[in-house]
């Protein structure tokens, strides 16, 4: 084999290097996690207590964690946008705002382009706050804040490569954003407004209006009505179910397949049965302006397949069914 050609790796040999890169990163997070403390305090503070942006930079594989964790704040409810380091002397310095805070990321804490900038922002009355991995190094002294984000070694079998580093930084921007997310009393239903298109902003943000059947679609009999008629209305309206209404056409019940199912067990003669007899009294319901997703955990809990929906009156508007769900993308 030519010396200049690698010699293909051993699966076992492959395994301990993961294994070890695992380790060492795993072991990276963990360490910060002691050194959290008045600074990290005080960047949390800094940003709550500005007005502006916050503006996340940096250069090489530090820029694409900045990237990321701009990405990050900006969708837990703190306004934040990536500036590259090196366009930031080129005139993207231009969008920083005496309100806003820059946070820069450079493991080394010398990066050239950063250094550049730095100037730069203070000029602009704009806060700065460095994650490096040496605090004494340039721009962790020239920082309003600094955290630390230094490790003992990379996974890199070489300690070159930044791979532990990087974790630690990215580990470090989740911990931050997600520090303001709690401080801002950033909830469930405003992550999904900011994820509309997604399935989290489906959950959340459709409501049982939005997805039951109206009450004109919805099978009803009256509960002196005959079982064999109940069946009948049953399958004409293709859910699993009719509701039963009194003389005065309110919900005094349900009858689905499960109650047919039941009352037949019970030895029940389907020829003479009223469907007064075998429905269900008090059945589950929900309102129409319930998220769908409350509709969905209703349903999971009682163990049931459909749901009526009723007006604050107990008046019928509607009703749904697992498949509805389904089909909206809510479960």
């Amino acid at each position: 084999m030519n010396a200049s050609q690698p010699k293909p790796a051993r699966k076992t040999d492959a395994i301990a290097m993961a294994r070890r890169v695992l380790r060492i990163e795993a072991d990276a997070v963990a360490a910060l996690a002691e050194r959290i403390g008045s600074e990290f305090g005080a960047a949390v503070d800094m940003i709550l207590g500005r007005h502006g942006r916050v503006i996340v930079t940096g250069i090489g594989k530090s820029g694409h964690v900045a990237r990321k964790l701009a990405a990050t704040l900006a969708s837990t409810g703190t306004p934040a946008y990536f500036v590259h380091a090196a366009e930031a002397a080129h005139g993207d310095l231009g969008m920083i705002t005496p309100e806003d805070v820059v946070i820069a990321l450079s493991n080394s804490g010398a990066s050239d382009e950063l250094l550049t900038i730095v100037p730069l922002v203070k000029r602009q009355g704009a806060k700065l706050i460095a994650m490096t991995g040496n605090p004494d190094s340039p721009l962790g002294r020239e920082a309003d804040v600094h955290l630390d984000s230094g490790v003992s070694e990379e996974a890199c079998p070489l300690n070159l490569a930044p791979t532990a580093s990087t974790t630690a930084a990215l580990a470090l921007g989740d911990a931050l954003a997600v520090a303001l997310l709690d401080a801002r009393g950033f909830g469930a239903e405003d992550f999904a407004r900011s994820h509309p298109g997604g399935s989290l902003g489906r959950r959340l943000l459709t409501h049982v209006s939005d997805v039951m059947r109206a009450a004109d679609r919805v099978p009803r009999i009256h509960e002196d009505a005959p079982l064999t008629g109940g069946l009948l209305e049953m399958s004409r309206g293709g859910m699993g179910m009719t509701a039963v209404v009194d003389a005065g056409d309110r919900i005094v019940g349900i009858f689905t397949d499960g109650d047919l199912r039941r009352a037949l067990e019970r030895g029940c003669d389907a020829r003479t049965a009223k469907l007064g007899e075998v429905m269900t009294r008090s059945p589950r319901s929900i309102g129409p302006h319930a998220l769908a997703v409350e509709a969905a955990e209703v349903m999971e809990r009682q163990r049931i397949s459909q749901l009526l929906v009723l007006d604050d009156d107990g008046g019928l508007v509607g009703a749904l069914t697992t498949h509805d769900l389904m089909l909206a993308k809510v479960i």
